[in-house]
């Protein structure tokens, strides 16, 4: 399944939104379910998260593992999960312009998954995977603006 990323966070700069997605105390508060995120080398790391959608409902441990970092432009990220549903394998490339006072995301995510996730049909599937991307961006424009982010 391939998504495209379009998200822009209208007051903050590429440079302050790039060091935000490579920050794991942020990465934790802003992506959805996320219990537990844990380094284990250099931008790699544990997580342990709780889903409540579809057939992907359960707890998910997994990694993450950030790449071809070229601040303030663009990174790579690859996540990789699995738990009674099923496994999911991520790969999003994401692209940073500024815009104005902000800075526009732009990228693309290619998933496979497998085991009982699915078979809930991939139809469904996107639409979990955007309603995550949505909610994690809100939080991050929220964790952007908030007085511990300045």
């Amino acid at each position: 399944m391939k998504l495209n990323i379009t998200h822009t966070c209208a007051t903050a700069a590429p440079d302050r939104v790039f060091a935000a997605l490579v920050d794991p105390a942020v990465l934790q508060r802003c992506i959805d379910g996320c219990e537990k995120l844990v380094q284990t080398g250099d931008d790699t790391y544990d997580v342990q998260m709780k889903v409540g959608a579809a057939g992907f409902k359960g707890s998910y441990g997994g990694k993450i593992q950030i790449t071809a970092k070229q601040p303030p432009e663009s990174l790579k990220l690859a996540m990789e999960g699995k738990g009674a549903g099923g496994f999911v394998r991520t790969t999003a490339r994401i692209r940073l312009a500024p815009t104005g006072t902000g800075t526009e995301l732009t990228g693309d995510a290619e998933a496979t998954v497998g085991g009982l996730i699915a078979a809930v049909g991939s139809r469904l599937i996107e639409v979990v995977a955007k309603k995550m991307m949505a909610d994690f961006y809100t939080r991050l424009d929220a964790d952007l603006t908030s007085p511990r982010a300045s």
